[in-house]
């Protein structure tokens, strides 16, 4: 019933940029929040920034990053700068609290992840 998208990973030098974008669609009718994760290989899932009324970020990318939503369109970016080999991550996108058209209750959503190499 929702759908996420995510695009904009690639290959990128250490110090460079990206931007991810996280498109959601379907039965939507308003979405809680949205947020960034990522999973590097071998380690735990985890939270990169989150916004809601306000934003958050982890420790690891504070002043590097920057989430921002289009809450119009459904959507939410990530610009990555400075960009370090520790940035290396499957990032997903994950829309929280969805209430849809289509009925009652509240569940997360996840998008397929897209990969962000960083190379030294």
């Amino acid at each position: 019933q929702v759908q996420l998208v995510e695009s904009g990973g690639g290959l990128v030098q250490a110090g460079g940029s990206l931007r991810l974008s996280c498109a959601a669609s379907g039965s939507i009718f308003s979405i809680n929040a949205m947020a960034w994760y990522r999973q590097a290989p071998g380690k735990k899932r985890e939270l990169v920034a989150h916004a809601a009324s306000s934003t958050n970020y982890a420790d690891s990318v504070k002043g590097r990053f920057t989430i921002s939503r289009d809450t119009a369109n459904n959507t939410v970016y990530l610009q990555m700068n400075s960009l370090k080999p520790d940035d290396t991550a499957v990032y997903y996108c994950v829309a929280e609290r969805v209430i849809l058209t289509t009925g009652p209750g509240l569940k997360d959503y996840w998008g397929q992840g897209t990969q962000v190499t960083v190379s030294s």
